[in-house]
């Protein structure tokens, strides 16, 4: 073999084989290129920017870039008394307004110190897990449909509408509610609702099943989620996740088990986490199997609420609701576990106002977004798609 011609840059050799053949060797000198991914993307689930830099299709650093749908709620707040902040708390996390009514109403009730009737309690507690069933069903769906998978969606959508339907009839809207209120509820439940409802859960049951196995059996999912974007279970406390997130990554942690509020004392139903048999603990699979049985102990919820919620007749829900709501001197912080993590308010109260002088609202999906650069560093460029999906944000509560 006879050597040509070398280049200066020792980058190209050119070389002759015995026979006569010409071959041409390049060395490639490799640099990062930067790459935006939203706020248009399809699979950024809102309006996400994320500025990539990657060595060919490795990830080298993903950093989100936030405020495209600020909403200004804190500074609203300071602005309007506390029974009219309701309606703006669904706006937050608009697939998941219930959950979100709930936390600041236990928040200004604390404030208030006032005891709420019975069966309010329980109205509360079936329409929260309700639409934590619809928010898991649009997360599964929109996941599935990330990944290449167009059935699952469609099924999640179709079950999600009876959910719709129910929270209609008994709020008059179907996705910004207002029907949780500071000292009750805005109506009683209807006088089949319970029925209804039990209906779903028959209905619903199987469906839950047979979402759960269409995906966990379906081997191109679990290979696009298995072993992807893992976080360990110290490095995700550090980061304060919560919810889903952080039960994905095998901590057991539920407000409604660990802190808990309103009548779930009362209720028996576990907290999943992941065991290791399906998936590598704290990946992307992880979070979508939370997501998935975790609807089952929405179902075990609402039938232990159906049982135990007292009936009254004539019963008035906003008879305990304070015709002016001005709260006494001082700070409260109040929390619940929303489908997507802790949603906290810190409220503070001069006393003699009828609006806060402060409310902050403590959003999970921030919190979890922010460790949006641990999580991709390393992945492949088309498994960025798979990270974002098994957050499972939704970019109003991010701004809020």
């Amino acid at each position: 073999m006879q050597e040509l011609g070398k280049a200066e840059s020792n980058s190209i050799r050119i070389t002759r084989q015995d026979d006569q053949r010409v071959t041409i060797e390049k060395d490639l000198d490799t640099e990062h290129m930067v790459l935006s991914m939203g706020p248009q993307h399809p699979s950024t689930h809102g309006v996400l920017r994320l500025e990539c830099i990657t060595d060919g299709e490795v990830i080298v650093e993903a950093e989100p870039y936030l405020g495209y749908l600020h909403r200004c709620f804190e500074k609203h707040c300071e602005k309007i008394d506390y029974p009219a902040i309701v309606p703006y708390t669904d706006r937050m996390d608009y697939l998941a307004g219930m959950n979100s009514e709930l936390a600041y109403c236990i928040t200004v009730e604390k404030l208030l110190d006032i005891e709420i009737p019975r069966r309010v309690e329980f109205i509360r507690v079936i329409t929260s897990e309700l639409n934590r069933i619809a928010s898991h069903l649009v997360a599964i769906g929109t996941y599935a449909i990330d990944l290449g998978a167009f059935t699952p969606f469609l099924f999640c959508f179709r079950d999600r509408e009876h959910i719709m339907n129910l929270l209609e009839w008994i709020s008059g809207a179907r996705m910004l509610y207002n029907y949780i209120w500071i000292g009750g509820v805005a109506y009683d439940a209807p006088a089949d609702f319970k029925k209804r409802v039990a209906e779903f859960v028959t209905y619903f049951r199987p469906k839950a099943v047979e979402l759960y196995k269409l995906l966990t059996e379906n081997e191109i999912f679990v290979k696009r989620t298995k072993g992807i974007g893992i976080m360990p279970a110290d490095v995700a406390i550090n980061f304060a996740w919560s919810g889903p997130m952080l039960r994905g990554s095998g901590v057991k942690w539920d407000l409604r088990r660990n802190d808990p509020y309103s009548v779930y004392p009362e209720l028996d139903f576990d907290v999943p986490v992941p065991d290791g048999k399906f998936s590598d603990v704290g990946d992307c699979l992880s979070r979508h199997l939370v997501r998935a049985l975790e609807m089952e102990e929405s179902l075990k919820i609402i039938e232990q609420c159906l049982d135990k919620m007292p009936e009254q007749q004539g019963f008035d829900p906003r008879a305990v609701i304070p015709k002016k709501i001005r709260p006494k001197a001082g700070e409260v912080y109040g929390r619940a576990e929303n489908p997507r993590g802790e949603l906290g308010y810190y409220i503070v109260s001069d006393g003699k106002s009828t609006k806060p002088v402060r409310c902050k609202a403590r959003s999970s999906c921030f919190v979890n977004l922010a460790a949006m650069k641990d999580l991709s560093k390393g992945q492949l460029l088309p498994d960025l798609v798979a990270i974002i999906g098994s957050i499972d944000i939704v970019l109003g509560e991010v701004d809020r």
